[in-house]
């Protein structure tokens, strides 16, 4: 970027060429940009100098663009057109009755979807937006409403309401889990195929922290198919691609349907739980008050 503002000198030349190239008149572009005609012919002739070549053929009382002009103009608009779409859409981040739910791809797709029907029936009026993310945004800064976290509960920034502990036991298809239903022991899963999650930011427990906890310390297979999006991992569970971790707050609908099976005895409760935070710095909208009141009601917990 740096290499390209020595090309061109300044962001605003390019600002003042697109006016000129779109009126066709230096004249009118500097009563658009409310600045004096000379300062456009400036603008224009250092942003050729830079490109070393010409933008315009000046004619009298008319300039036109020449080939040049016509590419650079182009690929201007269409810049310019990508920022006035961000632009809005940050704008209308803090328009009131917008709340944003923050959270994995998987929690949307497995907590929040199969629940979205009542919430919209309980709460028509909310203008409820999903953001799934494989990081954790700071909330304030991108003016998130509300956010879903994995840890103690205690964050020096975020008010926090607990939704559920983080519970993990082994799910497969039911055709996969069939071959185990027999195993008496959680070693003798070591011979079977494993999915595993590998998020490339967040910190997430492994099969090797499983096992241990089991007081399995060596044998953990290292092969077998590995994914960064818990979302997809369920995916290659359900389609029979081995066995997977089960986040009890996720899976237990999908295993109570019977696409997936699971060994809930095999249960391990790790001490950390899955929160519903927000921001200490600014209250919560009405809507978002709804939105949290919602999710801790399902979650069968009241704020």
């Amino acid at each position: 970027m740096q290499e390209l503002w020595k090309q061109l000198g300044s962001p605003r030349h390019l600002v003042v060429f697109e006016a000129a190239a779109r009126l066709q008149s230096f004249t009118k572009a500097a009563q658009e940009l409310n600045v004096q005609q000379p300062a456009v012919s400036v603008s224009i002739r250092r942003l050729e100098e830079g490109l070393g070549t010409a933008l315009f053929t000046r004619k009298h009382r008319q300039v036109v663009l020449t080939g040049a002009g016509q590419r650079l103009l182009s690929d201007v608009t269409r810049s310019f057109e990508h920022l006035a779409l961000s632009v809005a859409s940050i704008q209308q981040l803090s328009q009131a009755g917008y709340v944003t739910l923050s959270a994995s791809t998987a929690f949307n797709n497995y907590w929040i979807m199969p629940r979205l029907a009542e919430l919209q029936k309980h709460h028509p009026g909310v203008d409820l937006r999903l953001q799934s993310s494989d990081r954790e945004p700071d909330i304030d800064a991108e003016n998130i409403s509300l956010a879903v976290r994995l840890g103690n509960g205690v964050w020096p920034e975020y008010e926090s309401a607990f939704i559920s502990r983080e519970v993990i036991y082994p799910v497969a298809s039911p055709g996969v889990m069939k071959e185990v239903s027999t195993c008496g022991d959680v070693s003798a899963l070591l011979g079977q195929r494993f999915v595993h999650l590998e998020e490339p930011i967040r910190q997430r427990p492994s099969w090797t922290d499983w096992f241990e906890n089991f007081s399995v310390k060596s044998g953990v297979p290292k092969t077998g198919l590995r994914l960064n999006d818990y979302a997809l991992v369920l995916q290659a569970a359900m389609a029979g691609e081995g066995i997977a971790f089960g986040w009890k707050h996720l899976t237990d609908r999908l295993v109570g349907q019977g696409i997936l099976a699971a060994r809930q005895e095999w249960s391990w409760t790790t001490g950390k739980g899955f929160y519903l935070v927000w921001s200490k710095k600014k209250p919560l909208s009405a809507d978002a008050q709804k939105v949290r009141d919602w999710v801790l009601d399902n979650a069968g917990h009241v704020y």
